[in-house]
């Protein structure tokens, strides 16, 4: 069971719907999302016009920008120093590409996820004294790293740390030449919500304005922000939306030989992008290199020079991706089958796996916990004793309730939805016990929520209005796709499609007898029993089969434009039912 709550805000809706030369619904939806005001939705519709903020408004980037500056005329080493995932990938090749484009003597390292784990780290450090290296520039890592960072700086290395991660929890940060991340004490840039490569882009502008390169000769880099945004999960929202609107344009036209060939093996190639193709399709090859490999022959790719090497390397790493997948489908099985034999009465689920490859934990915690709607902790074998991924549920704090475990825990770190952990064999059980004897919330505050932005009867769901919601990409975290919703409406035929059996088309008719074509992706058995729990199995029976059923349910739903066989018509995409 879910619990529906509708968005219902007040504004003047007619005057805005004349002013914008929208239709009323789709005014009502701004209003509904706080874009009240006509230069509220206006500056929402209009990202173009979004001004950035200055970068220099970063505390410490003027004097960042001396020091690269001067490094860079005087052919110091330097060395950019990222991480495996997309945005520590896509801020390696920013940092690496500018400071090449600027005349720097410039290399890189990124660690290994199993053998170094996150970010700059001892090994890194050791390698940067015995090749010489005179500078460190870290990106989408480096803001705790004080162990690694005083290493360095006993060693006479210049650092300058890129980060957009909180700084511990004093607000501290390590002793270095500079620290670039708008999320540290005393800094002023006004949007704090930037990812790791977006913080290396405003590095770079500033950089380049410093050296006297003009901006628009450093757009390109936009395309690699707007991938890491998506693929980080930031908020799509002000200069955010900006960077990746501008980016899928980018991305669109891209003269980088790797990512075109990136964009071809996955069939995306002269195709208009969205945000969906940068989440679920671009980046998961990029984070598979990370995964079950090495993140550098992602940055291989993204600097390859040869179309037919792209080419290789492109597909290499779409295999790898559909491996993770593999890998991941396996995980989820396994742990479902504990969940439903070992822990169906836990609040907390804690999954033990020895023989999950530990890169893909998290995926798998993410996927069980939207299922069962319950924080979860899978825990896998690592190099140095257990290792675990936890994903939680907006209403549990799974940092802080850890954090009162810290004694069974070797190693923690993370936030309030998401952590990363070690601990010994030993205390696995005592954790899933103290975890659940204390867990702090009732039942219906562990409800799943589905926020509707708008009642709207399925009869003004028009292509115009699917055509309007469209100027909302791009959508994401903070500024998703609408969920809408209608009451007492007809499923009249269902049948089953898809290589999985997992899709379902439906026959929708209103109360006004108008029929519509409606889906639902992730079809499961569990609609089948709803229906046979509430209208009988004989209803269920005529909905698969012949004749029109009478089974009438409220729906969450979103509107789309469905293209097959050269024509376009609206389809209804079922998100929920009661």
């Amino acid at each position: 069971m879910k619990k529906w709550i509708l968005k219902n805000k007040k504004g003047d809706l007619e005057k805005m719907s004349m002013e914008l030369g929208k239709s009323k619904a789709f005014c009502n939806l701004l209003i509904n999302r706080g874009f009240d005001t006509l230069e509220s939705a206006r500056a929402y519709l209009n990202s173009e016009q979004i001004l950035l903020n200055p970068p220099e408004l970063m505390k410490d980037m003027e004097r960042a920008c001396d020091i690269l500056a001067k490094k860079i005329f005087q052919k110091s080493k330097i060395r950019v120093v990222g991480d495996y995932d997309v945005d520590g990938i896509a801020s390696t090749y920013i940092l690496l590409s500018a400071i090449s484009k600027f005349g720097g003597n410039v290399d890189w390292d990124i660690p290994d996820r199993v053998n170094d784990g996150y970010g700059i780290n001892d090994r890194i450090i050791q390698d940067c004294i015995s090749d010489g290296v005179d500078t460190i520039i870290t990106c989408d890592n480096g803001i705790s790293a004080f162990e690694s960072i005083e290493m360095a700086k006993k060693n006479d290395i210049c650092v300058i740390i890129t980060d957009h991660h909180e700084p511990i929890e004093s607000g501290e940060v390590p002793s270095c030449d500079a620290v670039v991340n708008p999320k540290q004490g005393g800094c002023n840039y006004p949007f704090k919500s930037l990812c790791g490569a977006a913080v290396a882009y405003k590095l770079v502008l500033a950089l380049g304005k410093r050296i006297g390169v003009a901006e628009e000769n450093l757009m390109e880099y936009l395309q690699y922000a707007a991938l890491a945004t998506v693929c980080d999960i930031v908020d799509l929202t002000e200069e955010n939306r900006y960077i990746v609107k501008k980016g899928l344009e980018l991305l669109e036209g891209t003269n980088n030989i790797g990512l075109t060939a990136l964009l071809e093996v996955n069939g995306l190639k002269g195709r208009q992008l969205s945000s969906y193709d940068l989440g679920f399709l671009l980046g998961p090859c990029l984070n598979a290199a990370g995964r079950l490999d090495t993140a550098k022959s992602a940055i291989k790719l993204l600097m390859c020079q040869n179309t037919e090497e792209a080419g290789l390397l492109a597909l290499a790493l779409k295999e790898l991706n559909e491996e993770r997948k593999e890998k991941t489908e396996e995980g989820v099985k396994r742990a479902l089958d504990q969940v439903e034999c070992f822990y169906k009465d836990d609040k907390f689920l804690v999954v033990y796996q020895p023989e999950l490859h530990e890169s893909i934990a998290g995926i798998v915690a993410g996927r069980i916990k939207d299922k069962y709607h319950l924080p979860t902790l899978i825990l896998t074998d690592g190099e140095d004793g257990v290792k675990g991924s936890g994903r939680s549920i907006e209403a549990y704090n799974m940092f802080l309730e850890l954090s009162k475990e810290r004694k069974l825990l070797d190693k923690f770190g993370g936030h309030p939805l998401a952590v990363g952990l070690s601990l010994k064999n030993k205390n696995i059980r005592a954790l899933r016990r103290n975890l659940n004897l204390d867990f702090p919330l009732k039942e219906e505050e562990i409800l799943p929520k589905v926020k509707l932005d708008l009642f709207l009867p399925l009869r003004f769901a028009s292509r115009t209005l699917v055509e309007e919601i469209e100027l909302m990409q791009p959508f994401g975290k903070a500024n998703p796709c609408p969920v809408l919703g209608d009451k007492r409406i007809n499923f009249s035929k269902g049948r089953i499609v898809g290589t999985n059996k997992n899709v379902l088309l439906i026959d929708l008719i209103d109360s006004f007898k108008k029929t519509y074509k409606g889906i639902m992706f992730n079809y499961s058995s569990e609609f089948d029993r709803y229906i046979e729990r509430k209208y009988g199995i004989s209803e269920l029976e005529i909905f698969f089969g012949k004749g029109s059923s009478q089974i009438k349910l409220d729906i969450a739903y979103q509107a789309n434009l469905n293209t097959y066989n050269g024509n376009t018509n609206l389809q209804i995409v079922i998100k929920d039912y009661k």
